[in-house]
C-alpha cells in the first residue's frame, strides 16, 4: 500500500458545481476501467469541502484514504469526510460502475434537524470513521445504496417535487448514521447542552434583520465572552459569527426566490447592511452571486 502520508500532500482542492444551488450537492454515475493503482500516482490525491458518498453498481473499486485503503463491491458503500483527501482505483483496471455523490451536509441542516448538527460537524473526527456501520450491517449498507441510488435517480429525472424527494433522502442518510452508529462516533454534545441553547437560537431567528452581538447572546445564558464562544461551537459543532451568517444567507435564498425586493433590499432584510460583504456571504454558500442564483432558479 503506498505511504498515504508521503502522497497525499499535494492533493488537488476540487470545486466541486452544484446541479443545483439549492441542494448543495453534485450526483452521477461512473462507469468503465479506471486507472491500475500505482505507488507514483501522488497527483491523483484529491478533495473539496463536500462529503462524498460512493455506491457501487457492479464491479469492484479501490478507495484510499490518508488513513486505510478499501476494497468496495457490488452494492458496497463508503462515506468521505469533508476535506479528506482521497484517491480511487478500478479492483485490477477491470470496469466499474458506481454512483458518486458529493453533498455539503451542514446545508440539509434546517430548523427542525438543527439539534444534530454538532453530531456531524467533524470536529472530532472524519465521517469516514462511521464506515464501520456499513461494513457490519448489511441493512444499513442496503438501505444507504438504495438512498443514494434514489438521490441520482431523482436528480436526472427531475420531476415535479425531485428537490423534496431528494432532501428526504439526505435526511434518511443522516438518520441511518446516527441510528446506527453503536461505537458512539457521533457523539456531539448531551441534549441538554441544545435545551440550553434554545434561547439564543430563538434570539437569532427572531432578529436576523438586525445587528446582532455576541454581548447580548451571552447575556441571556448569564454567559462570559469567551465561555459563551467556546460553549456554542461545542454545542453546535458551528462557531457562532457562521451560524448567523449561515441563516441570514438561508433567509437571502428564500427572499430572492419569493419576493420582487432588490438585491439590496434582500440585504438590509437579512441585516448586512454592506453589499461587497453580503455579495462574499453569499457566494461562499452558493457558488453564485445572488444575481445569477436568483436567475438560474426562476429559469
Amino acid at each position: 500500500m503506498p505511504n498515504a502520508i508521503d502522497t497525499h500532500a499535494d492533493a488537488v482542492n476540487e470545486k466541486v458545481v452544484y446541479q443545483n444551488p439549492l441542494l448543495f450537492l453534485k450526483v452521477w454515475e461512473l462507469h468503465g476501467a479506471e486507472r491500475i493503482r500505482r505507488a507514483t500516482d501522488a497527483w491523483h490525491w484529491h478533495y473539496h469541502k463536500e462529503v462524498e458518498f460512493l455506491a457501487i453498481i457492479e464491479g469492484g473499486l479501490e478507495v484510499q484514504t490518508m488513513s486505510s485503503l478499501t476494497m468496495l463491491g457490488p452494492g458496497d458503500v463508503m462515506v468521505i469526510g469533508s476535506s479528506r483527501p482521497h484517491r480511487t482505483w478500478s479492483a485490477a483496471g477491470k470496469p466499474v460502475r458506481y454512483i458518486v455523490f458529493q453533498v455539503d451536509l451542514v446545508r440539509h441542516f434546517d430548523q427542525s434537524i438543527l439539534p444534530y448538527l454538532h453530531h456531524f460537524s467533524e470536529l472530532t473526527g472524519p465521517l469516514e470513521d462511521l464506515n464501520y456501520i456499513f461494513e457490519a450491517s448489511p441493512s444499513a449498507r442496503n438501505e444507504a445504496h438504495a438512498l443514494i441510488a434514489d438521490i441520482y435517480e431523482e436528480t436526472y429525472r427531475g420531476r415535479t417535487g425531485y428537490e423534496i424527494a431528494v432532501s428526504a433522502s439526505i435526511k434518511r442518510l443522516l438518520l441511518l448514521m446516527l441510528r446506527g452508529d453503536d461505537r458512539g462516533v457521533l457523539r456531539g454534545t448531551e441534549e441538554a447542552g441544545i435545551v440550553r441553547m434554545r434561547p439564543v437560537l430563538d434570539y437569532v431567528e427572531s432578529r436576523l434583520g438586525e445587528k446582532i452581538a455576541v454581548d447580548d447572546v451571552r447575556r441571556l445564558l448569564g454567559m462570559s465572552y469567551h465561555h459563551f464562544i467556546k460553549t456554542f461551537k461545542r454545542t453546535m459543532g458551528i462557531p457562532f459569527v457562521d451560524y448567523v451568517n449561515f441563516n441570514r444567507i438561508k433567509k437571502a435564498e428564500r427572499l430572492l426566490l419569493t419576493t420582487d425586493l432588490s438585491i439590496m433590499e434582500v440585504s438590509f432584510e437579512v441585516g448586512i447592511w454592506n453589499m461587497a460583504q453580503f455579495y462574499k456571504l453569499f457566494k461562499r454558500h452558493n457558488q453564485h452571486s445572488p444575481k445569477e442564483f436568483r436567475q438560474r432558479m426562476r429559469n
